[in-house]
């Protein structure tokens, strides 16, 4: 407990009435804390911190390394900066030994501030100062950034555009035939062959697959162990909280993402209306926090690995994928989401990545600005996508089939819609036809309500139509629907496929000891919030399952490719 004899003896406190020094014992914490342990880490809400005892000291992540730009001793106080410029916490502080706190949350330090002029002038000089140091610290550490070369017609160089901002790696693209970017081109990388990738160690990669390029730049791609308690494959709002919460308890958890940790709520620029954010939150920086959080409760994240089989024998789960690697389970989740649905026209396919995309590609923001950007759908997504390319492009056009945009999209989404001047919204109408030869140039648009038909030039055509379970992979024991939509509990009880008479657990399948969680799930509701309670309720049904059946005991050997 933290008395007011203590108080008196740190000198921050010197000026505080006898008052404000026994309020101060109220609304404070005591917290006390062992070596090498986390206080706050960098984006989270911040707390103002006094250390009475021990040392913390302040790290902050540059280029994907942690470095120590301070330590705080007994009677320094920290974490004013964020508080006062109302931002996250822009460090992490880490305990160096048995350290003893005093935290004060935001309201708390608030009313400290204003009720003690003497006080806040203190800690309003040492914020400037520290300010002024972050901002030193920033100019002489450059970043450190991947250069991906190639033309914006390529669809190469658009994946590897795509996979490399899906995980957050800082990069930059220069396409060879703008005469702007050619100065900026190494000449080692001028003639050639694109894409190309040059690497911060000055490495390149000439057309390299995302595997490759994920372990050039340091991303886990192999499992460690061959045998894991449950394996989660797809690395989506389901499969992330999963990993959280299958790691958080104990669980040897692996989950495998064929790209990058998000899924499509990866590529949303804002969600707005998930829990605890009331400002909205980018559906990017979603899943950096969620796949944080399983890597720091131990969790193991493959990315570029797509899986090829599941194969079941005597309760034991065995998943290849590409290339050969094979690892165990008693327990598996399939969170493998959605993918969105072709466009069904001529030409289209072979237009993908050079003006065509599926999804929000936000490494396309700079190509759309100052040009008349379309859009296909009516759900959430397609709305996202519209506010966040308003931003860059000098039109948007929305494009949907049904009559009412109410039936697929929020309502605070529609009325942010009809702030923005430049964003249009097109009802009834569907594209009929795409020209260009080898890159988008213009779209036809039919209106199936006035029979009115329109040549629209363009060279940017987003799609957010349906969206398909592509479960091929899987064997025929898991039972699905006609649309490859997984059955679960009494679904997939109903199907005549489940091989026992055993009844299954609400988000388990066909096979004992598979679990479906997330849009991948027939019957779930395509919502980010849903697919995190789902993959959080698969967890617990995975204990459950496993309190009843043995523990895998001598896995078969692992196999390499």
């Amino acid at each position: 407990m933290i008395t007011p004899e203590l108080i008196r003896t740190i000198p921050l406190f010197e000026s505080l009435t006898e008052a404000l020094v026994n309020k101060l014992t109220i609304i404070c914490a005591d917290v006390h804390l062992g070596p090498n342990q986390w206080l706050i880490q960098e984006g989270d809400t911040p707390s103002f911190f006094v250390l009475i005892s021990g040392e913390v000291d302040v790290i902050r992540t540059v280029n994907g390394d942690p470095k120590i730009l301070d330590t705080y001793k007994s009677g320094d106080f920290f974490g004013e900066v964020p508080l006062l410029l109302g931002s996250t916490a822009v460090a992490s502080l880490r305990t160096k030994s048995e350290c003893r706190i005093l935290r004060l949350e935001r309201p708390e330090f608030q009313y400290l501030v204003t009720h003690s002029e003497k006080m806040g002038s203190s800690i309003l000089q040492t914020m400037m100062r520290r300010v002024e140091r972050l901002q030193q610290f920033s100019m002489h550490t450059p970043i450190e950034r991947t250069l991906v070369i190639g033309h914006h017609s390529d669809l190469a160089c658009f994946k590897l555009r795509q996979f490399l901002s899906g995980n957050h790696q800082e990069f930059r693209w220069l396409d060879p035939t703008d005469n702007a970017c050619q100065p900026f081109i190494p000449a080692k990388a001028l003639e050639g062959p694109y894409p190309a990738v040059i690497l911060p160690s000055g490495e390149v990669l000439n057309a390299p697959n995302r595997r490759e390029l994920a372990e050039h730049l340091g991303l886990q791609t192999m499992p460690s162990e061959a045998e894991y308690d449950v394996v989660i494959v797809g690395g989506g709002p389901a499969g992330l909280a999963a990993a959280v919460y299958g790691a958080s308890e104990g669980l040897r958890t692996l989950m495998v993402e064929r790209a990058a940790p998000g899924g499509q709520a990866g590529t949303s620029s804002r969600i707005e209306n998930y829990l605890g954010f009331p400002t909205g939150i980018s559906g990017g920086e979603l899943g950096l926090r969620a796949l944080d959080q399983a890597k720091r409760f131990g969790a193991e994240i493959l990315v570029a690995r797509s899986t090829q089989s599941l194969e079941t024998r005597d309760g034991v789960h065995t998943i290849t994928l590409d290339g050969g690697d094979c690892v165990h389970a008693r327990t598996v989740i399939l969170a493998t989401g959605v993918y969105w649905r072709r466009l069904d026209i001529p030409g289209a396919d072979a237009l993908l990545g050079q003006g065509i995309y599926f999804g929000a590609a936000r490494t396309e923001a700079m190509g759309v600005a100052g040009r008349d950007v379309y859009l296909i759908g009516g759900g959430n997504s397609a709305g996202q996508a519209a506010m966040f390319f308003a931003d860059y492009a000098r039109k948007v056009t929305l494009l949907i089939r049904a009559s009412d945009i109410e039936k697929g999209m929020s309502q605070y989404l529609i009325d942010q819609l009809k702030t923005r001047a430049n964003v249009c919204v097109e009802l009834n109408c569907s594209v009929t036809a795409v020209h260009g030869e080898t890159a988008l140039e213009a779209i036809t648009v039919a209106n199936s309500r006035t029979g009115e038909v329109q040549h629209c030039e363009t060279n940017s055509l987003f799609v957010f139509i349906g969206a398909d379970a592509q479960t091929d992979w899987l064997p025929d024991m898991i039972a699905r629907d006609g649309r490859g939509y997984i059955l679960t509990g009494r679904d997939a009880m109903d199907s005549g496929q489940c091989g026992t008479d055993r009844t299954r657990y609400f988000l388990e399948t066909s096979v004992e000891g598979i679990f479906a969680a997330g849009d991948v799930r027939h019957g779930s509701v395509k919502r980010v919030a849903s697919g995190v309670g789902e993959g959080s309720m698969a967890i617990a049904f995975v204990h459950q399952y496993r309190a009843t059946f043995a523990t895998l005991a001598e896995p078969p050997p692992a196999v390499s490719g």
